[in-house]
């Protein structure tokens, strides 16, 4: 039996992969709609909701042979709470991550390594501040760069909650673009265009989320933009792809 915490679309792809090559897998996603991408899958199980520690440790506990991290690149907590509850327990642990972007060496583009690090590299540029880092980490945003007086502009999924958040954090609705990517390079030029931008702060999300897109873009319009890279991890296993995790599941359960 296989677990994978699937909470990106690679992570769906890997389950999908693994249950037609014939395992039994167990899915966890944080919210509802992922569970929802996730019911076409024909998997064993789906658990939805936000794990914290005892709880995985309880999962790991029912037996499973391998367990694919499939979790956004930057979501640390759960990441190193697997790490250690599968190195303690003796879980075979897979990283299952996109491969990471060619960030350009330019003048432009500002690399920061931590997240209030690029914050405040963005707010320093003290104009119109394009976030594309989504709802969770813009209250921060926010707070800081009205000490600063600095504009927020901040591009989020269109879900109704997240927009009632928006709205409770202060912004207005020609603070928000709600809109989901990732977009095409002259999109983004156009929407940082529209909006008077200054600044963009993004995160490194890899060709498939669309960094590369917005660095040209913003570079197109002579904008500063802020990278916030990956966070690095040792991991025991690294894939890129729902294939490679097929391929070493199977060397797992073969005892290759």
């Amino acid at each position: 039996m296989i677990l994978v915490l699937a909470g990106t679309g690679e992570g769906r792809q890997a389950a999908s992969a693994l249950t037609s090559a014939g395992f039994k897998v167990t899915a966890s996603t944080a919210t509802e709609y992922g569970k929802k991408l996730l019911n076409d899958c024909s998997l064993t199980s789906i658990l939805c909701g936000q794990l914290n520690e005892d709880q995985l440790s309880c999962l790991l506990d029912k037996g499973f042979d391998a367990v694919i991290d499939a979790t956004h690149p930057y979501a640390v907590n759960i990441t190193r709470t697997l790490l250690e509850l599968c190195s303690r327990k003796k879980v075979n642990y897979i990283r299952l991550e996109r491969p990471a972007a060619e960030i350009p060496d330019h003048p432009l583009v500002r690399k920061a390594y931590d997240f209030n690090e690029a914050v405040e590299l963005a707010i320093d540029e003290e104009k119109t501040l394009f976030s594309t880092l989504g709802s969770k980490n813009l209250p921060v945003i926010v707070e800081k760069a009205a000490r600063r007086d600095v504009r927020v502009i901040a591009r989020v999924l269109p879900d109704p909650e997240v927009l009632f958040r928006c709205r409770d954090m202060g912004l207005s609705p020609a603070q928000i673009i709600a809109v989901q990517g990732p977009f095409s390079r002259g999109l983004n030029r156009e929407l940082f265009l529209s909006c008077g931008t200054g600044v963009v702060i993004t995160k490194e999300s890899g060709s498939a989320g669309g960094v590369e897109n917005k660095i040209n873009a913003a570079v197109d319009l002579e904008i500063p933009i802020v990278i916030w890279m990956r966070p690095c991890f040792e991991y025991p296993m690294k894939v890129n792809s729902p294939e490679e995790v097929v391929f070493q599941v199977n060397k797992i359960i073969n005892n290759e």
